[in-house]
């Protein structure tokens, strides 16, 4: 499939390019004709989850709340408009599998079903704080990787608002688990799990803002074996 230049304006494509995002790129032209559709799909999912892994290591504790500042919101984001919405589905699912099995790909290392639930009063099972960020995280993936199947991170105003949206989306699972892991009115959980991130939010949304469309300029203009 032939890419022409790509539009300025977020979801204005040819039809023909929906679907494509920068993802189908990964792969020398040689390389992914030999793995096919499917093994590239699959490839693509493994590798956005150890990229989501690797950013979820960067963490900056915050004083007053059990949220800290990590890299793994960008990574999510990053990954779910890099590759679709279903390879960012699949590949946030595989993530998320791989942590509550045990494998260490959670903040600081961390894994398990704990992140989600802990033992309460009684043995009865509760929310753990950051829970509701994760199961965000799984469909900010899909929503962000929809816009940009539709060509959202093609322009700098596309991208931005398709990774705003992907953020906002988190916030709007983690917040309300946060409130009820710690019996916190909405306001507080508020305070504590979204006004001090808004700062490093801002700068995520600027870096994908700048490395999005530069990419996409680099697919349609620079790469020496041409689009696919």
């Amino acid at each position: 499939m032939q890419i022409r230049r790509a539009m300025p304006a977020m979801g204005r494509i040819p039809a023909a390019e929906y679907g494509v995002t920068l993802g189908d790129f990964f792969f020398p032209v040689f390389l992914g004709e030999r793995l096919g559709a499917r093994l590239q799909g699959l490839a693509l999912a493994v590798v956005g989850a150890l990229i989501v892994a690797a950013s979820a290591q960067v963490v900056i504790p915050l004083p007053g709340t059990p949220v800290p500042i990590t890299g793994q919101t960008f990574g999510v984001l990053l990954v779910g408009a890099a590759l679709g919405a279903r390879r960012g589905l699949a590949s946030m699912a595989l993530y998320l599998l791989l942590g509550i099995l045990g494998a260490p790909v959670f903040r600081e290392g961390s894994h398990g079903i704990e992140k989600f639930f802990v033992a309460g009063d009684a043995g009865l099972l509760q929310f753990a704080p950051t829970g509701g960020y994760l199961v965000g995280m799984l469909v900010a993936g899909w929503i962000v990787g929809r816009l940009a199947d539709l060509g959202w991170d093609r322009s700098v105003i596309g991208t931005i608002a398709a990774m705003a949206i992907g953020s906002l989306i988190i916030y709007g699972f983690g917040v309300p688990w946060l409130a009820a892991s710690a019996n916190l009115e909405i306001s507080v959980a508020i305070e504590k799990g979204v006004t001090p991130f808004l700062l490093g939010d801002a700068i995520k949304l600027a870096l994908a803002a700048a490395v999005f469309p530069s990419a996409w300029w680099y697919v349609n203009h620079g790469r020496s074996d041409g689009p696919r």
